[in-house]
C-alpha cells in the first residue's frame, strides 16, 4: 500500500525517513528509529491509504468529459497526445507561474524526476509520457508551497497518487493550485528501464543520449519506443513497450489502486483519447487527441480559457464512449509475476526479454512485419 510518492519522506521534520531502492527497484520509505519523534505526520500526510480508505474525501466526480487537439500541429507532434498539457501550462507562463512534471534529470541522465519549470523551455521537457516511476525527491512538494506562499500560479502534473500526495502535504486547497493528474496504466520499476537502456546501448555500440518511449513518426497509435545515441544513429523496439502492457513490472501497489475509477485527485484528468473513432468519428488524424475530464470548476474554467484562446479545439464527448480499462479498475497482478522478478534476478535482462518480450527469432519476425505495416502508414 505504498505508492512510492516520497510525501512522507518531506513531512517528516527530524528527517527521519529516507527512501530506499528494493530489489525490484521501486523506492520505499525507511525509518530511523534513533531519529524517529513518533509525532505520526508520516502517516497524516499518506493519501495513498487515506484514498483507499475513503476516496469520496480525497477526490472528484467527473464534470465533462471532452476530446482536445492543440491547433499548432508541431505542438501536437512533440506531446503525446492531443497536447493540453502545453495549452494550460502556457497559460501559468504567461502569467509569471511555475510547472511542475516529469522529465529526464538531464547531464547525461535518462532517470526520471519530476523538476520545476519557469519557462517554456523548462516546460517543453515534460512534454511526452515517461512509461517509468518518476522520482519526487529534492523537496519538491517544499518547493510548490514555497511558491504558492510567493503567490505565484502552479501547474502541478503527475501521477494521481502523486497529485494527492501534494494535496495532502499542503493540507488545504490554494486557488492558485491547479492538478492535472494522468490516465494512469500503472507506474514500471525504474530499474527495468535501466537495465533496458543497457541492453539497447549495447546493441547500438554506443551511450544512449534520449529515448522517445512512443514515437509518433508511425502515428499516435503506433505505440514504438525508439533510443537515440550520442552520435545521431536510432534504434526502434517493441520490447520495453512490450515488458509494460504485460504488467509485470508495474509498481505492487498499482494492482490496488484507490484511483482507477472516474473520480480524480486533479482539476483536470488528461490521457489519450484511445476510442475516439467511436466517441467522436472523424476527429483524429492519428497525430494525438487528448482525452479530458473536468473534475473541478477550476478545471472547467481552465479549459474554457484555452478555447477562449484560440489554443485548442474541443468538443463535448459522451464518457460511456470514453471507457478505457484505467477509468474501470486497477489492472490485475500477474499470477508469474514473482517468477519474473525470480527469473530476471538469476538470468538478467537480455534473458529476460528473449523470453518475455520477443527477442527470439519468432519475436523479431512479427517485429519485422509490424514495423514495415508502420512504414506503410497500414498499422493501427
Amino acid at each position: 500500500m505504498c505508492c512510492g510518492c516520497e510525501a512522507c519522506s518531506e513531512a517528516c521534520p527530524v528527517q527521519a525517513i529516507r527512501m530506499e531502492e528494493d530489489g525490484e527497484g521501486f523506492r520505499y520509505p525507511r525509518v530511523d528509529e534513533a531519529k524517529c519523534i513518533h509525532c505520526g505526520r508520516c502517516a497524516a500526510v499518506c493519501a495513498f491509504q487515506k484514498t483507499a480508505e475513503d476516496k469520496e474525501k480525497t477526490c472528484f466526480p467527473f464534470r465533462g468529459v471532452y476530446a482536445v487537439k492543440h491547433r499548432d500541429g508541431a505542438i501536437r507532434m512533440k506531446s503525446r497526445s492531443g497536447g493540453i498539457f502545453t495549452a494550460v501550462t502556457d497559460l501559468a507562463l504567461r502569467e509569471g507561474g511555475t510547472v511542475y512534471g516529469a522529465a529526464f534529470r538531464g547531464e547525461g541522465s535518462l532517470e526520471v524526476v519530476h523538476k520545476r519549470a519557469d519557462s517554456p523551455a523548462g516546460r517543453d521537457a515534460m512534454r511526452g509520457s515517461r512509461y517509468v516511476q518518476s522520482r519526487t525527491d529534492s523537496s519538491l512538494y517544499a518547493q510548490v508551497k514555497a511558491d504558492l506562499q510567493q503567490g505565484k500560479k502552479v501547474v502541478f502534473s503527475g501521477t494521481s497518487c502523486q497529485v494527492a500526495a501534494l494535496r495532502s502535504y499542503l493540507g488545504r486547497d490554494d486557488e492558485n493550485l491547479f492538478c492535472i493528474d494522468i490516465v494512469c496504466h500503472g507506474v514500471p520499476s525504474p530499474r527495468v528501464l535501466r537495465d533496458y537502456l543497457a541492453w539497447q546501448q549495447g546493441r547500438l555500440g554506443e551511450e544512449i543520449a534520449d529515448i522517445d518511449f512512443r514515437n509518433k513518426k508511425y502515428g499516435w497509435a503506433g505505440h514504438v519506443e525508439t533510443v537515440t545515441g550520442k552520435s545521431g544513429r536510432q534504434k526502434d523496439s517493441f520490447v520495453y513497450s512490450q515488458l509494460f502492457y504485460q504488467h509485470r513490472v508495474l509498481r505492487p501497489c498499482c494492482f490496488v489502486c484507490p484511483y482507477k475509477g472516474l473520480a480524480h485527485p486533479g482539476d483536470l484528468t488528461i490521457g489519450d483519447y484511445w476510442g475516439i473513432e467511436h466517441a467522436l468519428p472523424g476527429f483524429s488524424d492519428n497525430r494525438g487527441v487528448s482525452l479530458v475530464l473536468a473534475n473541478t470548476k477550476k478545471g472547467q474554467a481552465i479549459l474554457q480559457r484555452c478555447v477562449d484562446n484560440g489554443s485548442i479545439e474541443c468538443r463535448a464527448t459522451d464518457i460511456e464512449k470514453s471507457m478505457q480499462p484505467p477509468l474501470k479498475k486497477p489492472f490485475s497482478r500477474p499470477a508469474d509475476r514473482d517468477t519474473f522478478f525470480r527469473e530476471y534476478d538469476e538470468h538478467g535482462f537480455a534473458w529476460i526479454v528473449r523470453k518475455y518480450a520477443g527477442d527470439s527469432w519468432k519475436g523479431i519476425v512479427r517485429y519485422r512485419v509490424k514495423k514495415l505495416l508502420m512504414d506503410l502508414h497500414l498499422y493501427r
